[in-house]
């Protein structure tokens, strides 16, 4: 699924080439004419807004991506796997199998219920640490991260990777953690997340290594300590989860059937 970052960058080539100009054909109806005005990233969500009060947003999933083309340039995807079109005078934007694509006038009601965007220039991280604490405190770390009413713009490889240069197991419970060491995580994805934004290239970089160290990386040495990187499921959607059983050992009430 694209993180944060990815969908910054998604919502920057499409500002380099269609803001400000008109849509001249659309697959939803209401859009033609209408003067594409901002393209913003909100954590995982991508909003696009039109003269008139119309806005489109879209989440990505798992599999979905967005695409711009010259008019008559061939499509990289089959026109049937098409959410979305939008035609203007020098390109056509489209969005590609994406399982949200909304048409509204209120983008920010499906938004609402997101914690702080981690690529903010203003980013609260106590709010990032109170609503961490709302959530519960027996919450494992690496359900927390992931969990887009805490903090919006981490997916599984931050989660991994911040865990990893942490030190924290996975499984470890949030209550576990005093405020300072849960703001030190989320400190950690800012400066993640800020430095590929920055970055040329779609490989990502982090903080204190090149590369990422564990995620999917199972069966493979640490780079830190030589074990070998596992990975297990976890949380309600069975998320795939790498880490280095030495440098990120279970806490002494893990359970395999714990969350």
């Amino acid at each position: 699924m694209p993180e944060g970052d990815t969908i910054w960058r998604v919502a920057a080539a499409l500002r380099a080439r269609i803001l400000g100009q008109v849509v001249e054909r659309s697959s939803h109806t209401g859009l033609e004419a209408r003067r594409i005005e901002a393209i913003d990233a909100v954590g995982k969500h991508l909003i696009i807004r039109f003269e008139g009060g119309w806005a489109v947003r879209t989440h990505l999933g798992m599999h979905g991506s967005w695409w711009v083309f010259r008019p008559g340039e061939r499509w990289s995807l089959p026109a049937w796997q098409a959410r979305l079109v939008l035609e203007t005078p020098d390109w056509v934007a489209v969005c590609f199998t994406a399982p949200t694509v909304e048409v509204t006038r209120d983008p920010e009601q499906a938004l609402r219920g997101l914690g702080p965007d981690l690529l903010a220039p203003d980013v609260d991280l106590d709010l990032v640490v109170r609503r961490a604490r709302m959530v519960g405190g027996e919450t494992p770390l690496g359900v927390l991260l992931l969990d887009q009413r805490v903090a919006a713009g981490i997916g599984n490889v931050y989660r991994c990777e911040i865990l990893w240069a942490k030190r924290r197991s996975p499984w470890q419970a949030a209550e576990e953690l005093d405020d300072a060491q849960l703001r030190d995580l989320y400190s950690y994805a800012v400066e993640a997340l800020r430095l590929n934004v920055r970055s040329e290239g779609y490989r990502r970089r982090f903080p204190d290594h090149l590369r990422p160290a564990v995620h999917s990386r199972g069966g493979r040495p640490c780079p830190r300590c030589g074990s070998l990187v596992q990975v297990r499921r976890q949380g309600v959607l069975a998320r795939f989860t790498w880490f280095c059983p030495t440098c990120q050992p279970d806490p002494p009430t893990y359970s395999p059937f714990r969350t």
